[in-house]
């Protein structure tokens, strides 16, 4: 530890005298008031691009382990990477969460809940830290620390800001002043006692205890450009002031965790107990071999894929959760939970390793789903979707709601035998198109055995029950030696150009008397 620095210099090196003192920091943004064992979580993502699947798997867990301690899950906007913050990534990330079900809680006297807006935090933290000696200011220019990156991968050291390297990790109080008079802006630096040679042992509710290399960097806390913190700095701050639990992230920053602790060892304060989550990966279909999900290869990367391709989000985070939560599809098959909601989650129980996603298994969970919808939702989903994220097409098929309810009703009457051909909105339209004119395409190249077409239709009725409808198909097909299969599917293929489709009595009815004998005239 250093020398610390007067409250006079301070003020100078961090642009203006700090806001508040530490005490003050901690009357402001006490402990809260939660029941024994309740979790407080956050999803702190940083606007800069889409929402990932990851950061939503990452959410999905903070939200419900906050959901069942009946604690608090907060979203947090780590916004002080101004060089990367992309327009109206804030918005994505809100609507993203509220799509998929994830309620937070930001409760006001925590906040503000953009990082942006908690520099006086941050602020007055440093200025404690520079008073302590536990921190210095650092007027390395980028060309200096170029030169003595360099000069480490010469000599085979590890490179960064430590040690011997750190040349203003003793700068004192006269040589300040000069840099600051010539108008220079420091970095404020963490003044590191961390040994390599020794370890730092860190809990992880997942993987227990890990022992690390003490970390002897004297990390950046400040940046110079914009007097904002950094990633690590923030962290810090943020995780104590809002009192945070439990830290749910992804295994890739498993190489910060040594840092993290020991900033807050260092502070005094407890840390939380983290959770880091394994990545999400998949099979590649060129090499076969597990990868990450790529931004670039992977349109299931980006969580809009899902919400623009239909898919219901509740089957998603059904699929995810059941990723995170081991036994929860046991459970669930065996009747004991309805949903994901309902599983009591064990935070030892999340895979350490990399987890799979699989398209054909969402398949199935959002067919499981579909199914479990009356008719009012399932018509509701499908026309909310199509009106928000559908083609013109989308838009017109579920203009007449009427119609489309009685084409969504087909075979949806008994609970035991439910039809489970639907997996997305999108796709749910485009497997019904055929009672719409205006998508409906004649199949042309089917051999129709047009005499038993001409022979059903001069008898059909619409009015016909199903048993007197089968009993005209059963007339027909012995009149002209057929079998009444033969013949149905000669109806169904001229019906809607397919040979595999729900009852074929059902969409008759629902095309109507003149519809059908129009369609079986266009294949005449």
């Amino acid at each position: 530890m250093r020398n610390g620095l007067n409250k006079d210099l301070i003020a100078r090196v961090l642009g203006g005298a700090p806001k508040y003192t530490l005490e003050e920091l901690e009357a402001k943004f006490p402990p809260r008031e939660l029941k024994e064992g309740a979790f407080v979580t956050r999803f702190a993502p940083s606007p800069t691009g889409y929402m990932h699947l990851g950061g939503l798997y990452g959410s999905l867990i903070d939200c419900k382990l906050a959901q069942q301690s009946n604690g608090v899950f907060m979203l947090r906007i780590e916004d002080t990477d101004t060089k990367r913050e992309v327009k109206d990534a804030v918005d994505i990330i809100i609507k993203s969460l509220e799509k998929f079900g994830l309620k937070y809680n930001d409760i006001p006297e925590y906040g503000p809940y953009y990082q942006s807006q908690r520099k006086d935090i941050y602020h007055s933290v440093a200025a404690y830290l520079l008073e302590k000696g536990m921190a210095y200011p650092c007027f390395l220019t980028a060309e200096e620390m170029e030169e003595i990156r360099a000069k480490q991968n010469a000599a085979g050291f590890a490179t960064g800001i430590y040690g011997e390297w750190a040349r203003d990790r003793d700068i004192n109080d006269e040589d300040i002043v000069k840099h600051l008079d010539n108008g220079e802006v420091p970095t404020i630096r963490l003044y590191s006692n961390g040994n390599p040679e020794q370890r730092i042992f860190c809990k992880d509710a997942v993987r227990g205890s890990i022992s690390f290399p003490e970390s002897n960097e004297d990390t950046v806390l400040i940046k110079s450009n914009d007097r904002l913190p950094t990633y690590h700095f923030a962290h810090l701050c943020d995780d104590h002031f809002m009192r945070t639990t439990h830290v749910v992230r992804g295994e890739e920053w498993l190489s910060s965790f040594p840092l993290h602790v020991q900033m807050f060892r260092m502070m005094g304060w407890t840390p939380p107990l983290y959770i880091h989550t394994s990545t999400i990966d998949k099979i590649d279909e060129e090499t076969g071999k597990q990868r990450k999900l790529s931004k670039r290869k992977d349109p299931e990367a980006n969580v809009a894929f899902f919400l623009e391709s239909g898919w219901p989000t509740e089957s998603v985070i059904e699929y995810l959760g059941n990723i995170a939560a081991s036994g929860y599809e046991e459970a669930k098959t065996k009747g004991q939970v309805k949903t994901f909601w309902d599983y009591e989650m064990r935070p030892k129980k999340i895979p350490m390793s990399g987890a799979l996603f699989d398209m054909k298994k969402l398949e199935w969970w959002a067919k499981e789903y579909i199914a479990t919808l009356s008719v009012p939702d399932l018509v509701k989903s499908v026309v909310d979707w199509a009106n928000e994220y559908g083609s013109e097409d989308n838009k017109k098929q579920v203009s007449d709601i009427d119609y489309l309810t009685s084409v969504l009703s087909i075979e949806r009457d008994n609970p035991k035998r439910i039809r489970k051909d639907f997996i997305t909105w999108k796709q749910t339209l485009n497997e019904v198109s055929y009672f719409w004119d205006f998508l409906f395409k004649p199949n042309r190249e089917y051999e129709y055995n047009k005499d038993a077409l001409r022979e059903f239709v001069a008898n059909y009725d619409v009015k016909d029950d199903k048993d007197a409808w089968w009993q005209k198909i059963v007339c027909t097909a012995e009149k002209l030696g057929l079998k009444p299969g033969d013949v149905a599917m000669n109806l169904r293929v001229a019906m809607t150009g397919r040979t595999n489709t729900p009852d074929l009595y059902s969409l008759m009815q629902v095309l109507g008397g003149d519809k059908v004998a129009e369609r079986i005239n266009m294949v005449m």
